[in-house]
Parts: C-alpha cells; structure tokens; sequence
C-alpha cells in the first residue's frame, strides 16, 4: 500500500481522489501549498497528486519544494490547456499531468504506472529486509513499512531516508563518503554541490532524534563522511 498525498482545493475533487485511491492506498489530503509542504515533509509518502492552481504557494512553489529534498513522483492536476506551461512544469520536475475533468480510470492507470517506476528504480541490494526489522539501541526500524518506533510513538520514513538507513546498517563500520552514499541510495552520479542528500540526512536525523533525543544515530567524521555511530543494538 501506497502513501499518496493529494494537495487540492477544491473539496469534491479531494473526495472523488480519495474514494478512487483509497481502496489500494493511503490517502492523505492537504487544501493548499502551504499544508501540502507541510505534511510531504512529515515524510513517508510515495507519491503525490498537485493542483496547479493552489491558496497559499502555488502548485510551481510547491514542486520546486519538494524537488530540493526528493524525487518523489510528482503528477500535476490542472484545468489549463496551456502546453507551454504543462511542458516546464514537466522540465521542471513534474513526472506526469493530468487535465481536469479528468478520466478517473485514467486517474488510476497514470498513479500505478508511476508507482510502479518509483518501486523499479530503487536499488534492489540495498533493500533487502531479511534481518529486519532490527534494532537500533532504542528504536526499532522496520524497513518494510518504512517505520521506525520506540515504545510509544512510530514516525514514517521517506524512501530514500529508509534506504541511507538501510545502507548504514548493512555496513555498520564503514564511513560512507557523500558521493559512495549518494551513489548507492539514488543510483545516480554525485554532483558537487547538490544538497539532496544533506537534506535527507538531516531529516533522517530529526526523525531518530524525535525518538531517542539522548542517542546520536548517524554520525558525521568529518572531511570524510557519515557512518552508523556505535553498536546498532
């Protein structure tokens, strides 16, 4: 089950998104940019349903936020038939557009088809769960919902935040470099200067923080990279 996150306005659109998706996958609703910024950086959602035309930040302001931090798959809802200005929010990051009214068979087949590419796109080794969930020292990490937990409270975890926590544990003493660690978690070539994985590392940290604000989990040496800090258990 998928995590979607629709940011929409209009109330009958939310409903009829909601009563399509829910079935199959987690719905969850925000009514403006600004909400919709708001809980994508909560984490944990896989893919996400943006009106163009929003209050708050428009739908432009919102891709371009969740495009510093993630590659999330994005589709825009829009009721313009500008191909102009469909075509830059393509260059600029969207995945997909769909033009309302809109099919919802469409609807659907256009969400699968870019679940599906997001799921063939992760790195298959780094995720293998056969030893999780596991513990780290007061936080249980469970890879397959993308859950970590203490007794009390369980946070989600974006895909990619899952996955450098995935990469730590598999090599517990090993010190990743930024360009080793970027590499392995988006399968790409590490650009100097991008700032996506310091961004996901940052919000990995808050989220362990959240949760055992005594314990340091992700350790920086410095000139060198990041590694797992201490025993895992």
């Amino acid at each position: 089950m998928a995590s979607i996150l629709v940011i929409e306005d209009n109330s009958d659109i939310q409903e009829i998104l909601r009563t399509l998706l829910t079935e199959e996958h987690e719905v969850i609703q925000a009514f403006s940019g600004t909400e919709g910024i708001m809980r994508f950086d909560q984490g944990g959602i896989d893919l996400v349903l943006l009106d163009i035309m929003l209050p708050g930040k428009n739908g432009d302001q919102v891709l371009k936020a969740i495009r510093e931090q993630s590659q999330t798959p994005v589709i825009m809802l829009t009721a313009l038939s500008d191909k102009k200005l469909i075509s830059q929010y393509l260059l600029d990051g969207a995945n997909d557009y769909i033009v309302k009214p809109f099919d919802l068979d469409e609807v659907f087949a256009r969400v699968t088809v870019q679940l599906r590419q997001s799921a063939e796109k992760q790195p298959m080794e780094i995720g293998k769960t056969e030893n999780l969930p596991q513990n780290l020292k007061n936080i249980q990490f469970d890879a397959e919902s993308f859950e970590i937990k203490n007794s009390q409270e369980t946070i989600r975890l974006a895909k990619k935040e899952c996955l450098i926590l995935q990469t730590l544990l598999k090599h517990p003493k090993k010190i990743f470099t930024k360009e080793e660690l970027y590499e392995l978690v988006w399968e790409d070539s590490y650009l100097p200067g991008d700032n996506t994985l310091n961004t996901h590392l940052s919000n990995l940290r808050k989220k362990l923080n959240h949760l055992d604000p005594n314990q340091e989990y992700i350790e920086t040496i410095w000139g060198v990279g990041v590694r797992l800090k201490g025993d895992k258990q």
